[in-house]
């Protein structure tokens, strides 16, 4: 409920106050109501334009006793009306304002004032009063101090103000801006979902008013946004026999104004990231992709051109034919060169020149995801490996996660890890990067440094020579399940017929303990790199048998584990090649020899159903049966005991022919 004050706040607390601003609230205490209602109006007068007016009468409680006559019985239709214009020219002053008419419970209370729908209470006064509380409500909800969570905590409000919706293009207008800045979340999607808010707000979009139908159209590009179950349910609404993304369509015509049109475009962006619409579905190929290029050209206002690119980035993300549709439209390579020549020598002029280069590192890494032409033709851009190496090491956090994405995106060509790359030693500053930064940037920063340290990148080098080891083993104890896979990956890259040095030093760093917490992990992803790098170690024969002389006991018992463990087809197959590289070394075979419980695991998986396991376990029976190799005929006796030469004859008859020719290759080892 709302603060209700009957009595004036004495003048001894107030010194400071000036005696006209007393004056004004003395008056909403008067016993006369044509004079409390002439006193609001004049109030209304007094702080209009004026902030220090409106904070002397917030200081002396003028809000909690506006309140009391917005909400009191007695209080007539034209004082209740008053006093929510006077609440909400308060509200549109500063953020304490805003902050102490919440302080008195301003929401509930004005909630409360409006009448619930019915016919004959909803007259021509009564809306004045209601769309005056919408007003200010829609002031007070958009306040960036205003939690949006007070619209859903009250179960009340939301079907509250659906069933004002209809009463006028004001309270249209209103409610729909409220929607549309307090849906932040999937819960809030959902709840406003559930209360029939896409029913109730699609014919609006055909509103006479401007002012209405934009702010449907932001309801819609809210509700749409990462959330399937909305965007499914969009694509088959009606509205006077017209289905919405046609509508949306219309709405990206030339002669539309540029806010429309971008509000459009972003509704069919999410509708078809959602899985609504297909990505090669005219509505998306040929105009949403061209109506957001047009906001990228200089000619665009600065904010138009930042929302244009980075709605455009977002469209293309996952879609290659669409990166490459967009990288050809209307030049936008070059285009987005200009973003990074706004002047940026004031605080304001900073800000902007901030934001500019974040959608351009966006969509340049959104262009280049793929395709190998498209990263050419962006490199080959004035400046732009200058640009991004600049753009790691700005102030901005936003921009330094953008050029670390675009870096990212580039990184995925062979071509550019050896020339460009390579000139402007980018991982000098990637390393910097990598150095106390927040999650979000670590995550991408990591993955750039992951195809940095693949054995063909001249980076690999001076990267090990940095330090690099040491800060990606410490990722690999990150609670962070992306930087725990980053970190693991990019070890897995740099152990890659890597020397025995490099080798050892990754096991001395990561640590035994550390090895086999990451080998239980809970996430398949951490599990499945930690396999791939514990395979690139156990390469080369001098190397696998001084790790398994070292490490064998430990890693034979993983092994075990794993493969009697509920995982899947990729995980065991990626054990049992660790398997294969194991018994392809000179002692380090006898681990296997010596081992019956995990003899009879390979024998087992050579009869699996998967040809995948199957032929993996097979890799394990043919470096154990080389018959060039020292004690082999021992180990063909063994392994003819524990039944294996019966289920090499069995799949010597696969249909399978790569499983085929390996039991048929196996059995001439026998035969030699």
């Amino acid at each position: 409920m709302a603060c209700l004050l009957e009595t004036p706040i004495r003048m001894s607390v107030l010194s400071e106050v000036t005696a006209s601003s007393r004056h004004y609230v003395d008056r909403l205490f008067d016993p006369d109501p044509q004079k409390v209602l002439q006193g609001v109006i004049d109030m209304k007068n007094a702080v209009i334009g004026n902030n220090k007016q409106k904070a002397n009468l917030i200081v002396l409680g003028a809000v909690p006793r506006l309140l009391y006559l917005l909400q009191h019985e007695t209080s007539g239709t034209e004082l209740k009306t008053e006093c929510a214009v006077v609440l909400g020219s308060l509200a549109m002053g500063t953020e304490n304002n805003v902050k102490s008419l919440l302080d008195c419970h301003i929401i509930p209370a004005l909630l409360q004032g409006i009448p619930a729908f019915t016919r004959r209470r909803l007259l021509s006064p009564d809306l004045k009063f209601i769309e005056a509380c919408l007003r200010c409500l829609r002031t007070i909800f958009t306040s960036p101090v205003t939690p949006v969570e007070l619209l859903y905590t009250d179960a009340t409000v939301i079907p509250h103000l659906m069933s004002l919706l209809s009463r006028s293009r004001c309270t249209q207008e209103y409610i729909c801006h409220i929607y549309s800045h307090c849906c932040k979340a999937p819960d809030h999607q959902t709840i406003l979902f559930n209360h029939g808010a896409v029913q109730n707000i699609a014919h609006l979009l055909t509103s006479a008013s401007y002012k209405v139908r934009m702010q449907a159209l932001k309801c819609f590009s809210v509700f749409a946004f990462e959330n399937p179950q909305v965007s499914m349910t969009l694509v088959n609404v009606l509205v006077d026999g017209e289905l919405l993304p046609q509508i949306f369509a219309k709405m990206l015509h030339r002669d539309k104004p540029i806010e429309m049109q971008l509000t459009a475009a972003k509704c069919l962006t999410y509708m078809c990231r959602a899985g609504a619409i297909r990505t090669d579905d005219v509505c998306i190929v040929l105009k949403t992709l061209p109506c957001l290029v047009r906001m990228c050209s200089k000619e665009r206002l600065l904010e138009e051109r930042v929302e244009g690119a980075e709605t455009l980035a977002y469209l293309i993300e996952p879609d290659v034919e669409l990166q490459r549709i967009a990288s050809i439209t209307d030049h936008l390579i070059a285009m987005l060169a200009d973003y990074f020549k706004y002047p940026s020598s004031l605080d304001h002029d900073l800000k902007h020149a901030h934001e500019l280069r974040q959608a351009a590192f966006k969509l340049y890494a959104s262009l280049g995801a793929n395709d190998e032409d498209i990263r050419k033709k962006i490199i080959e851009t004035e400046n732009m490996m200058d640009r991004i190496v600049n753009g790691l090491s700005e102030s901005s956090i936003k921009v330094r996660l953008a050029a670390v994405r675009c870096l990212h995106s580039l990184s995925r060509s062979v071509q550019q890890l050896r020339t460009s790359f390579q000139d402007h030693a980018v991982w000098k500053p990637l390393m910097k990067v990598l150095q106390n930064a927040p999650d979000e940037i670590l995550v991408v920063a990591s993955s750039t440094l992951c195809n940095l340290l693949l054995e063909f990148s001249p980076s690999k080098e001076p990267i090990l020579e940095s330090g690099a080891i040491e800060l990606l083993c410490s990722l690999t104890q990150s609670e962070n399940p992306a930087l725990r896979v980053n970190g693991i990956w990019a070890l897995m890259n740099m152990a890659f017929q890597a020397e025995q040095k490099i080798k050892t030093d990754i096991l001395r760093g990561l640590s035994t303990e550390q090895l086999f917490r990451l080998l239980s992990d809970c996430d398949v992803n951490v599990l499945m790199k930690t396999l791939g790098l514990l395979r690139n170690l156990l390469s080369t024969r001098p190397h696998i048998d001084q790790i398994m002389s070292s490490h064998g006991k430990q890693i034979m018992q993983a092994v075990t584990l794993i493969l009697e463990g509920e995982h899947n087809t990729e995980v065991k197959e990626q054990t049992l090649c660790i398997l294969a590289n194991i018994a392809d070394g000179t002692t380090a075979k006898e681990l296997i020899m010596t081992n019956d419980d995990i003899l009879q695991k390979i024998k087992y998986y050579m009869g699996h159903s998967n040809v995948k396991l199957q032929l993996a376990a097979m890799f394990c029976i043919s470096n154990l049966t080389w018959n060039e190799e020292e004690g082999a005929q021992e180990r063909q006796d063994k392994l003819r005991d524990v039944g294996i030469v019966d289920i090499l004859h069995k799949l010597s008859q696969s249909t399978d022919p790569n499983l085929c020719d390996k039991a048929k290759t196996a059995l001439q080892q026998y035969l030699a």
